[in-house]
């Protein structure tokens, strides 16, 4: 079923068209990504399909009985709103139709009147008729796996990362077939992204989203839209890929420049020798020569460099000693439990060595925020000792940066940090020739920060970030509306970084790339470390997590081998087949896999302690022998249950 159709819709920018001719639609189930460049008008293209913006020219058709649930960047709410006002403010009569039952159920130990136990008698029955008790559930288990359970809470006193929760929540609650959905991952922890990513894949709901997550573009996309130069081409295929064709594609098209180049060439002297043009021939020919003069020729993705001057590390970078910090339950949950108080981060202590890249895991309210703003004396610990060398100079990217004033042009912005930069190869450029180098050239160096996007304006304040030098560089989700493109960049000055680099990031692909060590904030406010990559670490917890299942798997088959019911003693009897007999052999095997595995599942346990050592070096080497001993277990699981079947 036809769920979207584009007709020729175009848009104006700041300064022209942001596109233009925008021409495709969309199917029941597919999935599609809008990528391109910051500023390129991806968001605005979301926000005219959605009909939060009229296009200047064009027709937008979405079929009336999908209907459509619209994400933003930025979710509007009313702060007074409690979180269930807010999610169940849609249109949808199937959600008005189960809030209002819900209504009537939290009633009912007070009683209900005689018109009200009507009322609740017929939504019952509406509920029966509609089949929406597994549309109830649905709702309540996304609710659930995001971590919304007191629907009651004020929408004011929320987190960022809730809010954005909330925002998503009311999205996939809504009974629609069209998902437009900007930049869905910003402000999720990585766990949370993992599950929207499974989602995402399984559902037959039409989607359509612009995300920079390259991992979740892989796992959700079937098709590719890239906008660049107001034109939108369709590139079939996941990320990886779009990634192909485009390789393929710039190939193709500077081989088809250099030979049109070459044929120009030999047209110009033709030209230059004063050929008689008055046969059509001729005419014909210049005519041919002209077209090729003016066409719209293939241009290279001109491209930016992170770089600046180096500033030198002392032998003594940084020491943790003992830090921990808590906060009142009621910062994070009810102001009737503003009395307790729970650990943030509790004796936290570490030395940094040079040229350490490490990643910061946890989910929204771990506290890791918390933990990069006492490092850098934004936040006092309420114990413990921060020691920072003399020569340590911090960088610090925060999530949400602010700009004092928003009526200054680019350039005025970097020029009140320095008018000249000098660069690590000894030369000295002015603000305005830097700023080139990072992509901003031409009009925009002079356009207020006002009128910039989300990425461009974090783009021009990383700039400035880095004209200070940072030795040590903390970076709180800098990837928060950059595009593919510049965050690809990004990761490149990363990984010739010398100083020390501090990261929080939502991104896994971005975090795998540049950070070799992660800091786990643990539930209880401590933290471990794990020496790996993200999605190593998140393969150790699936791991962990099919260990636990399969040990009481193994349990409940002990206990059924141990003390055989009645009923399938009695099967013995029946004329059924009877089972294949353990060999004496087999026996003895199956007796020798169950003390094996008893004692493989100590070692586990053993080695989940070191892991999480301060000291990274024990904690990598249990890593490495942690990953054999779950190889050694699942082979000997796998061959205790064949045994176990033979009885």
């Amino acid at each position: 079923m036809n769920i979207l159709s584009i007709n020729n819709i175009s848009r104006m920018g700041r300064e022209a068209p942001l596109f233009s001719g925008v021409t495709f639609g969309m199917d029941e189930g597919d999935k599609a990504a809008i990528i391109g460049r910051n500023g390129t008008g991806k968001s605005t293209l979301l926000s005219v399909i959605a009909g939060a913006l009229n296009p200047d020219d064009g027709q937008v058709v979405i079929n009336k009985s999908a209907g459509v649930s619209y994400l933003p960047q930025n979710p509007a709410f009313n702060g007074d709103d409690t979180i269930k006002e807010h999610i169940f403010k849609s249109k949808s009569p199937k959600l008005a139709l189960i809030n209002e039952y819900e209504e009537f159920c939290s009633k009912m130990a007070a009683g209900l009147s005689e018109s009200e136990q009507q009322r609740f008698d017929k939504l019952t029955l509406e509920m029966d008729n509609g089949n929406l008790w597994n549309y109830e559930a649905q709702i309540r288990s996304i609710l659930g796996t995001l971590g919304i359970i007191d629907l009651s809470r004020k929408m004011k006193t929320l987190s960022g990362g809730m809010l954005k929760k909330v925002a998503l929540a009311q999205v996939l609650v809504e009974d629609t077939k069209l998902l437009l959905l900007d930049e869905p991952t910003n402000h999720l922890d990585i766990q949370t992204i993992y599950w929207l990513q499974n989602y995402l894949h399984e559902t037959d709901r039409c989607v359509l989203m612009v995300t920079h997550d390259r991992y979740f573009l892989d796992a959700v996309c079937n098709n590719i839209y890239e906008l660049a130069r107001g034109k939108l081409k369709l590139y079939q295929g996941n990320y990886s890929t779009y990634l192909e064709k485009k390789e393929v594609e710039a190939e193709i098209e500077e081989n088809t420049e250099r030979r049109i180049e070459s044929v120009l060439r030999f047209e110009r002297d033709w030209l230059m020798r004063g050929p008689c043009a008055r046969g059509t021939k001729q005419k014909a020919r210049m005519q041919h020569d002209l077209q090729l003069i003016n066409r719209e020729k293939f241009a290279k993705d001109k491209g930016f460099q992170f770089e600046v001057a180096g500033r030198r590390l002392g032998g003594k970078i940084l020491e943790l000693h003992g830090i921990s910090k808590n906060f009142q339950k009621g910062f994070a949950e009810n102001a009737r439990d503003s009395e307790k108080s729970f650990p943030v981060l509790k004796d936290f202590s570490y030395t940094f060595s040079k040229g350490e890249k490490i990643g910061i895991f946890g989910g929204n309210g771990s506290g890791k925020s918390t933990l990069l703003n006492i490092i850098t004396g934004n936040l006092q610990p309420d114990s413990g000792e921060i020691v920072k060398g003399e020569n340590t100079f911090f960088g610090y990217y925060q999530q949400n940066p602010v700009f004092e004033d928003l009526s200054l042009t680019v350039l005025e912005y970097i020029e009140e940090r320095a008018d000249v930069i000098k660069m690590n190869d000894g030369k000295v450029l002015s603000a305005s020739l830097f700023l080139t180098r990072f992509g901003f050239e031409g009009k925009i160096q002079h356009s207020m920060l006002s009128t910039l996007s989300g990425g461009e304006r974090k783009r021009v304040f990383l700039v400035r970030l880095l004209i200070s030098n940072p030795n040590f560089l903390i970076l709180d989700e800098p990837t928060n509306d950059f595009d593919i493109f510049t965050m690809n960049i990004l990761e490149e000055f990363l990984l010739g970084y010398g100083g020390c680099l501090l990261l929080v990031s939502h991104d896994r692909y971005f975090l795998d790339k540049v950070a070799d060590t992660m800091f786990i904030l643990e539930d209880d406010g401590s933290v471990s470390g794990f020496v790996g990559k993200c999605s190593e670490y998140l393969d150790y917890l699936d791991e962990k997590a099919k260990s636990e299942t399969e040990s009481e798997k193994s349990q409940k088959q002990t206990q059924k081998t141990e003390s055989p019911s009645k009923a399938s003693e009695s099967a013995k009897n029946e004329d059924s087949p009877k089972k294949k007999k353990r060999s004496f052999k087999e026996q003895k095997e199956f007796e020798s896999l169950e003390v094996e595995i008893m004692e493989l599942e100590e070692k586990k346990s053993e080695l989940e302690g070191k892991m999480a050592s301060s000291d990274f070096e024990e904690a990598r080497k249990a890593g490495d022998e942690y990953k054999a001993v779950s190889e050694s277990l699942g082979k000997k699981y796998a061959r205790w249950e064949e045994l176990a079947e033979l009885g």
